[in-house]
């Protein structure tokens, strides 16, 4: 708080944000609720068909990549705060601004009041609900939001360093401590193997196209399925599906595309830390994660006591775990660290604080983050426009209040709203991209064809969540994900088509030279050298069967390549599942993609040429901390001089 002196400390840390402290804050900001209570409950439910979503890690890295260091060059070079101040900029008009101030809010109450609901939840559990839900979410929530309008996002990074920590070492020690308990890898899998032989599983034996006829848990149910959507036609074998796998993990892309990562990208002090958080935090750190850690929780609590079924057929290595309903699947990672306490009751506070650090770093970026937005994208531009940096921070301070106080709410008298709109967040920030694309790559996309595209996209996903059927009072034909395709990618599909059709009719619109104007020092600052454009193709290749074997259609082909599921311990070539090897092997290829485009192909790489008057720029806006709010705007006397050195 001692270092804030002007709007652009408090909103962006005066841009000067670390390397290490980006990459490590970005990569728990993005990854880390999900990684440690989402994910290791689904794997106890769904099996080794869920864990192909595993390269969730990957997708984000791959996000970043396409739009993250563009969107610092732009940030830096024109003073941009929010996306949606780099939107109206851009395609001169406040359509996709005002978009991005709605999408933001679908992030920042409904999305963060599944984080503190989540939050409630896990301590009233370890406490056995001798604290509430509800006291326990204020309680955390009182002390997040504390930090929060103090320090500004240097603060919110700051603490997310040690809450990626912390949540790297939840992980690990839970982990480990879950295969200690079965017995072993080789333990572990040969009660796998017993399981696929003698029991059906949740979903029962898989039916779909290329997939074969196995157990669910421990094959991808065939490439698609043609069902009506969950809630009307539930697909043979579990929903995860190879195109189901594809589409969720393109979708999940929209985390990369939110508003809130796009401040966090204007706030790097250079390019440095992108390819850190893409390679090393994202793609490998998460992954490994996810793959092995959290996947060995969720499996292993079948075999210690959370599944009656494998219980009662004397299949189980212990009786520690209590019952754990398929429907109750959140409850694992909870139990877990009940018992780790029972034999040495210090862990018990270490990783609940470590569990409450994975949820509270995703919350902190996404509700600050909100409250910055509405302070820069409807305060400033409509309400009070020579708001000076003094009044800009105090609204900002009065905004993520009120915002974390809807969410607190949200969360305490309705968690079905909170799940309803909550889930539609990620999805409808997906349909963000092809704006996003018109800014850093295409300037063929005109603010028209971007804006109805994005909106045709949001009410393809509405209609393909649950919330279509409570709108329309159960009258649509489809539930949730027709034909095993995640709403991200139905939303997309009608977004481009509206995008690429309307962009065709009128490509060179009024603010056609605008866009050509930012493109050229975009082109100018990311050239790749000559010696490495031949890396191009190569590049393209390699993504397309990354995504056509590794959790694609493709994919398919690990449910036996190592042996049947069903077949026996002794088939088994590898010692355990073979979607599983599958899965491992493909992870690693996947690293080694993100790698290549983001190093090799200097994606994510700090450029070579230097920005025109950028250190002057920052000067600048430090030097205007005193004078008008308008100084460091889209269109201020600062801006208007770095685009005349640029042109």
């Amino acid at each position: 708080m001692r270092r804030t002196h002007n709007s652009s400390d408090f909103f962006l840390a005066g841009r000067m944000l670390s390397t290490w402290v980006f990459a490590l804050a970005v990569t728990a900001i993005t990854l880390a609720a999900w990684t440690f209570m989402g994910f290791p409950g689904l794997v106890y439910r769904d099996g080794f068909q869920f864990v192909n979503t595993a390269s969730y890690g990957i997708a984000v890295g791959l996000g970043g990549v396409l739009i993250q260091k563009r969107q610092w060059l732009l940030g830096h070079q024109f003073g941009y705060t929010t996306a949606g101040e780099m939107f109206e900029d851009y395609f001169q008009g406040y359509g996709l601004r005002l978009a991005s101030v709605a999408i933001a809010l679908l992030f920042g109450v409904p999305f963060v009041a599944l984080l503190f609901g989540a939050s409630g939840f896990l301590i009233s559990e370890l406490t056995n609900q001798q604290v509430s839900r509800e006291t326990a979410m204020w309680g955390l929530s009182a002390m997040m939001l504390m930090y929060c309008v103090t320090g500004g996002l240097q603060a919110v990074a700051k603490v997310a360093v040690v809450q990626c920590a912390l949540f790297v070492l939840g992980l690990l020690v839970i982990g480990t401590f879950a295969i200690n308990l079965v017995g072993g890898f080789d333990q572990l899998n040969q009660g796998l193997a017993n399981v696929a032989m003698n029991l059906p599983g949740f979903w029962g034996n898989t039916n779909g196209l290329g997939g074969g006829s196995f157990p669910g848990y421990f094959a991808i149910p065939g490439v698609i399925q043609w069902t009506a959507g969950i809630g009307i036609e539930s697909p043979d074998g579990g929903p995860w599906t190879a195109i189901m796998c594809l589409t969720f993990m393109l979708t999940v892309m929209g985390i990369q595309s939110s508003p809130a990562l796009s401040m966090w990208s204007f706030s790097a002090k250079s390019a440095q830390g992108f390819d850190i958080h893409q390679v090393w935090g994202a793609a490998f750190t998460c992954g490994l994660l996810m793959l092995v850690f959290a996947t060995l929780i969720g499996v292993c609590a079948h075999f210690l006591g959370a599944n009656a079924e494998v219980t009662d057929a004397e299949m189980a290595t212990a009786n520690l775990l209590p019952a754990v309903a398929m429907a109750e699947h959140n409850k694992v990672v909870p139990h877990f660290i009940q018992l780790i306490s029972q034999q040495n009751p210090l862990l018990l506070g270490v990783l609940a604080v470590c569990a409450i650090a994975a949820l509270q770093a995703t919350a902190a970026a996404f509700l600050f983050s909100t409250g910055a937005i509405l302070t820069k994208d409807l305060y400033l531009p409509f309400i009070h426009p020579n708001a000076d940096h003094r009044k800009q921070i105090l609204i900002a301070r009065i905004a993520i209040s009120l915002v974390c106080l809807a969410a607190l709410l949200l969360a305490s008298y309705s968690m079905t709203a909170s799940l309803l709109f909550g889930s539609l967040a990620i999805s409808v920030s997906f349909q963000l991209w092809p704006a996003l694309l018109g800014v850093t790559r295409f300037p063929w996309i005109t603010q028209k064809a971007a804006l109805l595209g994005l909106v045709a996209g949001v009410i393809v996903v509405v209609l393909t969540e649950p919330i279509g059927q409570r709108l329309t009072a159960g009258a649509l034909p489809w539930g949730r994900w027709p034909w095993t395709i995640h709403s991200g990618v139905w939303g997309m599909f009608f977004n481009i088509v509206v995008c690429l059709a309307l962009s065709a009719t009128a490509a060179r619109d009024s603010n056609w030279h605008r866009r050509v104007e930012i493109h050229g020092f975009l082109t100018q600052v990311c050239a790749i050298r000559n010696s490495r454009r031949w890396l191009k193709p190569v590049a393209g290749v390699m993504v397309l069967i990354w995504l056509f074997f590794g959790i694609g259609p493709g994919s398919v082909i690990g449910n036996i390549l190592f042996g049947e599921p069903n077949a026996g311990y002794e088939s088994w070539h590898l010692g355990m599942p073979s979607v599983w090897a599958w899965q491992i092997m493909w992870w690693a290829v996947g690293v080694g993609m993100v790698w290549y485009l983001a190093v090799r192909l200097e994606q994510s790489t700090a450029p070579e040429q230097l920005l025109v008057d950028a250190t002057k720029f920052v000067d600048a806006e430090r030097a205007s901390s005193m004078e008008s709010g308008s100084a460091n705007r889209p269109g201020g006397p600062v801006i208007q001089h770095v685009r005349k050195r640029v042109s």
